[in-house]
């Protein structure tokens, strides 16, 4: 919205010829979605407290959880306020990057929204059933990959899958790649809810992970760098560092108030809108196989949950003491601080080495 107000003045105001660059933007994006996220949260919290909009604990986690019933949820909301306003702001809104990856975001947080309604309601950790949650979630990933196409036909897109390590092998699977897109999306949107387990872990892990996908969609969007780094480029994926720029400034402000011990979590409406964000900027800039390395922590919160369960089927044995697995390394005595701690050096770790994969090609 600034960005149509203001850039065409730049012909009588020389100072907002700034407006045009990606990187102005995406900075100043950061910053009001940060300050959005800080100077609201008291108030989010109040409201929240005030309606009674509480975290039910589970009856079978951890006992030290037992201190965290009653705290507010549902602050995923502020959190995609904070990042969604400052896109909106600062985006170009007539790129059908930006577009897609905004009502994405928020179909996913719907989903979470309908989900923390019924826990809430219910006064139950169950919200959604398992087949109705992944149900929903399919729907809005489905729309996504239907959109992506729609983007291919029209040359904005295509429909190639991009292995790391290999620039030569870039197979391109038409209209198959609808069911890629929603298997990409369903699992990152899981990866994240399932992470959401101890105060700040998923905010954080999130953060990095977005800041990756931030050097990487201004990567995606520049000629001269993507040429370099024989990247596919899209010169609508620019725009896309002012949306994951406003995620990061977002995750920041929220992790104020949600670091340990927390004041508030975000909820499904947070962590289900998070992850399908991240899903889709991954799709939308060919980088859905480097998703799994910069979040390879949330992959791994979710592998964890599968093998726990596939094995108590198959053979009647837990492979962990509690899944996720950051459940598991409280139960043999990590306090939580500590797992916050390493899993986010971990998220850093593994970001790091996704951006550097870059040039081994």
């Amino acid at each position: 919205m600034l960005y149509h107000l203001l850039f065409p003045l730049h012909t009588e105001v020389g100072l907002l010829n700034v407006v045009q660059y990606i990187t102005f933007r995406t900075a100043a994006a950061s910053l009001t979605a940060f300050l959005v996220s800080l100077v609201f949260g008291p108030l989010v919290i109040k409201w929240l407290r005030a309606l009674q909009i509480q975290q039910v604990v589970r009856d079978d986690g951890p006992a030290t959880h037992s201190v965290k019933a009653g705290t507010p949820t549902m602050g995923g909301l502020l959190l995609l306020a904070a990042a969604l306003i400052p896109t909106v702001l600062w985006a170009d809104l007539t790129n059908q990057y930006v577009q897609l990856a905004v009502l994405s975001t928020v179909g996913f947080g719907a989903v979470g929204f309908a989900d923390d309604y019924l826990k809430i309601t219910r006064a139950t950790p169950q919200g959604l059933s398992v087949r109705m949650k992944l149900f929903a979630q399919s729907i809005v990933a489905f729309a996504v990959g239907l959109a992506l196409i729609e983007l291919s036909q029209n040359n904005l897109y295509n429909t190639d899958i991009i292995f790391p390590f290999f620039k030569e092998f870039t197979p391109n699977i038409g209209w198959l790649y609808v069911p890629f897109a929603m298997l990409v999306l369903v699992m990152a949107s899981n990866a994240v809810n399932l992470t959401d387990g101890l105060d700040g872990l998923a905010i954080s892990v999130f953060t990095v992970a977005a800041g990756a996908f931030t050097a990487l969609t201004y990567v995606s969007g520049h000629a001269v760098i993507a040429e370099f780094l024989l990247i596919v480029r899209f010169p609508p994926a620019g725009e896309l560092t002012i949306f994951c720029g406003s995620l990061v400034g977002a995750g920041l402000g929220f992790l104020w108030y949600n670091s340990y011990p927390a004041d508030v979590f975000m909820g499904d409406v947070g962590s289900l809108a998070l992850g399908g964000a991240l899903g889709t900027v991954a799709l939308l800039i060919k980088q859905e196989l480097l998703l799994p390395i910069i979040g390879a922590v949330f992959l791994i919160e979710m592998l964890s949950v599968v093998i726990q369960v596939g094995s108590f089927k198959l053979t009647g044995q837990r492979v962990f003491k509690m899944a996720p697995i950051h459940h598991h390394f409280e139960l043999v005595g990590w306090s939580e601080p500590k797992i916050i701690s390493r899993f986010l050096i971990a998220g850093v770790v593994f970001a790091l080495f996704s951006l550097a994969t870059l040039k081994l090609r």
